[in-house]
């Protein structure tokens, strides 16, 4: 087979090691979100990257030729992202079809807004938060970055040679690509809306600041620009910026939580303008930043990690779904870190390698002169054609959205009978209740027990195990205003907290459930605790999820806040509740009937053992 000419570039080993840092960020953040909620932050080094390289060549070329190829960079660029995008669309719906056939739902519109790539777009609209990590990961949602940086490749050649045509000097069009980039972080900020992240987070207006920044790096920081010979101060001032940025976007990795408002309002802005110094240092040929980025592993990881980050998505969401990985997350996060590997080191070598310079223009004729196929050869085509054919099958499925569970069912009628009988507590109507002989022997109480119960006022705060739960704790607690709702983080609930004093709600004796879908900063801990306050009895409840691998970090969260407030009880479900699968749904985190009586009750005593 001929290959094209392979094009002379220089090559910057370091930027390998800043798409490491990017890559294990966002994986580690999917894995163990509680160990590092600000990981997602890799995203914006990965633009950063490609908005200063794409920039820095176009304005080379215009600079010095007075014209850029755009077809041959945009040959160049999707040659790059489409096979393995193609493949793994191919092997995850293949997947899906065979083994978690309720993910075919939507399945033709995920695939072909991917192939248009404007899937980011179809998201905002239709897909999960990209922080709503208990209802299960899509094993397409991280696409949506792909989406963003096609678009990129897609119009900014043409708006960057506009600029220049319009405003001539490179100064002019550097200040008006930093003014965009400020634009955009503004517009993030004005349309962030806490009810409905996907917007700011997915779009490509609101996210293009990083692309801009990098841009705007290229323009002003061009690579065939910079001394490599510097005087030692200047070394290590620039040395210094570079450990500085670092070690600022690793504080970033560890603090900027996803749901915070502060992220949308210059946080994500500021850690890529920090991102952009990082990248500016290990440019420059005159400090050390290059080289001490510069490793075999970070090298490796580097040069797959396309592979790497397209593929970890699909990794996580087939094996947890598999595996309860709560139980011991530390190892099973390894587990899926070399699932991982493998799995994009067989793409690099099968795909990516043979095809980076492959000329398709000769496709034809190469089919035409193979003449025997190896053993190897035959294998790996009849993986293809099957793994097509299971995948086209699958998307040739009617686009019926799946059947409710029974679960999902008892929840929402829960949560409807607990919305009539919040009202009829705020209207002041008497709520019915049952029989107090029958309430004794169903939650295993005494007469004396369930009288007190009927009297004692309480609000009930929670996600969707509360939610669950509702109709038995109002049952036994007919003054008790429950508050769930299914998804609830721990970063909503302040807010919650706040409404519910202002209605006149939040009664002396509050109940949370938080901690199903993820873990709490320790600001959202004591902004939750200030909230409702230490005149107060607060019962926590553990958490009981052990399909997630936050469930130990949050039951600590919840033992250490009972441990420093004295209005706190640790209600420990997850102990209680740990070897009695038979309380549980399918998922074994919502309860069943049984487990709904035994959560209720547990509450309750917690109540009467401080009353």
């Amino acid at each position: 087979m001929r290959l094209a000419r392979r094009r002379q570039r220089q090559y910057i080993t370091g930027i390998d090691g800043l798409r490491t840092l990017a890559v294990l960020g966002v994986i580690v953040y999917h894995l163990l979100p509680n160990v590092l909620q600000g990981g997602y932050l890799g995203v914006p080094l990965f633009l950063l990257i490609s908005g200063y390289f794409v920039t820095y060549q176009i304005s080379k070329h215009l600079m010095q030729d007075g014209f850029f190829d755009i077809r041959a960079f945009y040959k160049r660029r999707f040659k790059r992202l489409y096979p393995v995008l193609i493949a793994m669309l191919v092997l995850t719906t293949a997947y899906i079809t065979l083994f978690a056939r309720p993910l075919l739902y939507h399945i033709k519109a995920i695939v072909l807004t991917n192939l248009l790539w404007v899937y980011n777009w179809w998201e905002i609209k239709n897909g999960q938060s990209y922080f709503d990590q208990f209802g299960g990961i899509s094993p397409f949602t991280h696409l949506w970055t792909l989406g963003v940086e096609a678009q990129f490749y897609l119009l900014w050649p043409l708006i960057l040679i506009l600029l220049f045509r319009i405003l001539g000097k490179k100064k002019r069009v550097s200040r008006v690509v930093l003014l965009l980039a400020i634009a955009s972080a503004v517009e993030m900020a004005l349309l962030y809306d806490p009810g409905n992240i996907n917007r700011v987070y997915y779009g490509t207006d609101t996210r293009a600041f990083s692309l801009l920044l990098g841009s705007w790096l290229g323009l002003t920081w061009p690579l065939n620009r910079l001394r490599k010979n510097l005087i030692q101060s200047d070394i290590n001032m620039l040395n210094g910026l570079g450990i500085a940025s670092i070690i600022i976007t690793i504080i970033g990795f560890f603090t900027l939580n996803g749901q915070n408002p502060a992220t949308y309002s210059g946080g994500m802005f500021f850690y890529s303008f920090i991102g952009m110094i990082t990248t500016a240092m290990i440019l420059h040929p005159g400090a050390s930043m290059n080289r001490w980025m510069t490793n075999p592993v970070f090298t490796w990881v580097g040069k797959r990690s396309y592979g790497i980050y397209v593929y970890q998505y699909p990794v996580m969401a087939f094996y947890e779904q598999a595996i309860h990985v709560g139980v011991h997350p530390i190892i099973n996060s390894l587990i899926e870190l070399v699932i991982i590997g493998v799995v994009s080191e067989l793409s690099y070598q099968l795909l990516e390698k043979p095809l980076a310079n492959y000329d398709w223009t000769n496709i034809r004729q190469d089919l035409h002169s193979i003449k025997t196929i190896s053993l190897q050869g035959g294998i790996k085509m009849a993986f293809s054609v099957i793994a097509l054919g299971i995948a086209l099958f699958g998307l040739s499925q009617p686009d019926h959205q799946p059947a409710k569970t029974a679960v999902q069912a008892r929840i929402e009628h829960n949560h409807q009978l607990a919305a009539q009988h919040n009202k009829q507590l705020a209207e002041g109507k008497k709520t019915s209740t049952e029989k107090s002989g029958k309430l004794e022997k169903k939650y295993n109480l005494t007469a004396q027990q369930v009288k007190v119960l009927k009297n004692t006022k309480v609000t009930a705060i929670g996600d969707s195990v509360m939610a669950d739960a509702a109709n038995s704790i109002q049952e036994l607690m007919p003054q008790a205003y429950v508050d769930a709702k299914v998804g609830r983080q721990g970063s909503e609930a302040p807010a919650v907290i706040s409404q519910l004093k202002s209605d006149g709600h939040l009664n002396k004796n509050v109940v949370l459930n938080l901690g199903t879908n993820g873990a709490m900063t320790k600001e959202t801990v004591n902004q939750i605790l200030s909230g409702i306050g230490s005149n107060r009895q607060i019962y926590w409840l553990t958490a009981h999820v052990p399909t997630k691998p936050w469930q130990q970090t949050v039951n600590r969260e919840i033992k250490a806040a009972a441990k420093k407030h004295k209005n706190v009880h640790v209600i420990d479900w997850s102990a209680e509740s740990n070897n009695h699968a038979d309380w549980f749904a399918d998922d074994n985190v919502h309860m069943d009937e049984q487990g709904n009586i035994h959560y209720t009750r547990m509450v309750a005593k917690a109540i009467l053992n401080h009353q």
